[in-house]
């Protein structure tokens, strides 16, 4: 990440909005504690103070509320460096977050869960604490982004391992909304993964308005910027549907990937116009689609802005910026069209029908008693027609002005004041050019343009499977096996011996691999090796990862002398029920003292009637139809049966946990 005290513009707001978030959170308590009071409390004198009290902390509230925009607002800062004369873009400011320490809850979930020394991952802990901590300043280009989507695949992994459906591992996270300052603090991991998320389109914004808006390449950029922020937050939006703060909302994210295409609209309008608007009818006639599709999408911004309940937390600023772009894009295809009808008259060697049907693509009906063919030959209709877009393109600039002027945050961005005075002077001056005796006389009114474009808007998915990660904590095992969904018996070591070049049983499956077909009567089996157990280590040596034949090769060193092997078990959550334990809670993992006691009892009830032992085949297609479990000897069979029949109360527990 980058220098978390460097004197950039950016991290100096980021760190503005720390400190606000902060004074927010503060006044927040107050607030509550104020209204438990004044719930509490039956004495007049009392409930008068609290009152004057809350009427201070509310209107507190509302002036950080009103810095917290400003900041949101404040768009200059992450322009591109070179000077521009163009409306400014808005970014997404990133969402704040407090330091969380994972230490302990992993070191003590890979002991109890694994049965493995923690030490011995602190390491790994550590490297995804960093990972973390990097993520809260992260870079404004694509090292940034890859950084958010490798923590974000990261948290994958550490979900998978240490975060079962049923428990809660203690660890809590705390995001601030980006647009309310208000905390959301939670021991869900998914917060974790949604607020990362936010983070990476906040991020894609950012590098959108800092691109070169002056050249081909920067604004190609910006588009796809733009479009991969409005692919990230739809995603966001489909997958976290409960989210518990209002600037990851549903409704919130919907009015969010409408801004960030509509910019992405923008973008597009000012790559064509780049080179030049040549003042010819056809260019002129698709630059007038183009400019009114920017018009209209910023019109549905605007209202989506305005709906409830959005309207309450999206920056004010942000919605009547909309509202400008709205009036000053449709005041431009006003322009290019009454450019059109007053400097291009129909001349003997054009194309009549060409020009007719081009002009009637911009209207959906014509004013009465006017006709396209008649207004193109006619020189007189063609002025009163384009007159009168000019003095609906004047109105719409002057609408414009007019809102900017209003909003205290707009009027203070110089360059929007330059872009809007500069369109309308130009509508004036065209206006003023045309010949003027008949303006009392005409009546007609300018039609609305219909918008139309040829190049297509579309959100571009998050592409998380170009970034390569390591799992942290890939010495666990495979995350197919070791997972904090499956329950494990601690490591048993078994002895093995050489007998007549067997080892009494087969391996198979990947890696780990599995016994199969055990002999009963072998020294293996004897030593308390199950069918279906997994062998973790040969011989001191780690072997989660290796497969069939790898293992095979190991264990050759048996024929010379014994060798030691580590394997565990596989608990069914149904047969890891123990009715005679009473401090066996529900959601509670067992532990390794439990699962000792099960096997001593288990013990004794073989002692009381000893099991027939069963002849090799037969046992065997029995051994495959039990659970995986130390709770469950061969001569039980019939009774785990009956058991599994029966609706276990775990079972409503093992459903994955809902965000919120």
């Amino acid at each position: 990440g980058c220098n978390p005290l460097a004197e950039t513009g950016r991290s100096k707001l980021q760190n503005r909005r720390a400190v606000l978030n902060q004074q927010i959170l503060k006044a927040v308590r107050m607030r509550a504690g104020a209204e438990n009071l004044l719930r509490a409390t039956t004495n007049n004198k009392v409930r008068e103070q609290v009152l004057l009290e809350l009427s201070f902390v509310n209107s507190d509230l509302q002036i950080l509320k009103e810095e917290l925009e400003g900041l949101n607002i404040s768009v200059e800062v992450y322009q591109n460096a070179e000077e521009t004369f163009s409306i400014p873009l808005v970014p997404l400011g990133l969402k704040e977050t407090k330091e969380v320490d994972f230490t302990l809850p992993l070191k003590d979930f890979i002991l109890e869960h694994y049965s493995e020394d923690s030490s011995e991952y602190e390491d790994e802990i550590a490297d995804l604490m960093d990972l973390r901590q990097a993520c809260r300043t992260p870079s404004r280009d694509e090292a940034g982004i890859e950084m958010l989507i490798s923590y974000f695949l990261q948290l994958g992994y550490v979900e998978n391992r240490f975060f079962p459906p049923t428990r809660n591992m203690g660890v809590l996270f705390t995001w601030y909304d980006s647009f309310t300052g208000v905390p959301v603090c939670q021991q869900n991991l998914l917060l974790e993964k949604a607020s990362v998320l936010f983070n990476i389109g906040a991020l894609h914004t950012q590098i959108g308005t800092r691109c070169n808006r002056q050249t081909q390449a920067g604004l190609e950029n910006a588009v796809d910027a733009f479009q991969k922020a409005a692919g990230v937050l739809s995603y966001l939006k489909e997958t976290f549907t409960h989210t518990p703060s209002y600037d990851m909302s549903p409704a919130m994210l919907n009015v969010l990937v409408k801004m960030m295409l509509a910019q992405a609209r923008e973008c597009i309008f000012e790559q064509i116009g780049l080179s030049g608007i040549r003042n010819e009818f056809f260019t002129l006639v698709k630059m007038t689609q183009e400019v009114a599709k920017v018009g209209e999408v910023y019109t549905l911004v605007n209202t989506a802005m305005n709906q409830e309940p959005v309207k309450e937390n999206i920056p004010y600023s942000w919605s009547k910026l909309a509202q400008i772009k709205s009036d000053h894009y449709k005041a431009l295809a006003h322009y290019f069209i009454a450019t059109i009808l007053c400097d291009h008259e129909l001349q003997p060697g054009d194309d009549e029908d060409q020009q007719e049907k081009a002009l009637s693509q911009l209207y959906d009906h014509m004013p009465e008693g006017l006709m396209v063919l008649a207004v193109l030959k006619d020189k007189v209709q063609r002025k009163q027609l384009g007159k009168a877009h000019l003095r609906k393109a004047i109105v719409y600039h002057e609408e414009a002005l007019r809102v900017c002027g209003l909003c205290k945050k707009l009027r203070n961005i110089d360059v929007l004041q330059e872009v809007l005075t500069a369109a309308r002077k130009r509508s004036l001056l065209k206006y003023a050019q045309q010949e003027m005796e008949d303006d009392f006389l005409s009546l007609t009114q300018a039609p609305d343009i219909l918008p139309k474009t040829e190049h297509k808007i579309e959100t571009i998915a998050p592409q998380f499977s170009k970034v390569k990660v390591k799992d942290f904590f890939h010495k666990l095992g495979p995350l197919t096996v070791f997972s904090a969904k499956q329950r494990w018996t601690a490591p048993r070591t078994i002895c093995l011996h050489h007998e007549a070049g067997e080892l009494g049983f087969s391996l198979k499956g990947s890696s780990p691999v599995q016994i199969y077909c055990l002999d009963p009567v072998c020294s293996a089996a004897s030593g308390g090796l199950k069918e279906g157990d997994y062998i973790v280590s040969v011989g001191g040596m780690d072997c989660k990862w290796l497969g069939v034949n790898e293992v095979l090769e190991k264990l050759k060193g048996v024929r010379e002398q014994p060798m030691e092997i580590e394997v565990i078990s596989c608990q069914d959550t149904a047969a890891s029920l123990h009715s005679k334990s009473a401090t066996y809670s529900v959601g509670m993992q067992k532990t390794y003292s439990l699962i000792c006691l099960a096997m001593g009892e288990d013990k004794i009830d073989q002692n009381k009637k000893a099991p027939l032992k069963l002849p090799f085949p037969s046992w065997g297609t029995k051994n495959r139809q039990k659970a995986a479990s130390t709770l469950c000897l061969p001569s039980a069979v019939a009774a785990s049966t009956q058991i599994k029949k029966k609706l276990s109360p775990f079972t409503l527990l093992n459903t994955e946990s809902s965000l919120y």
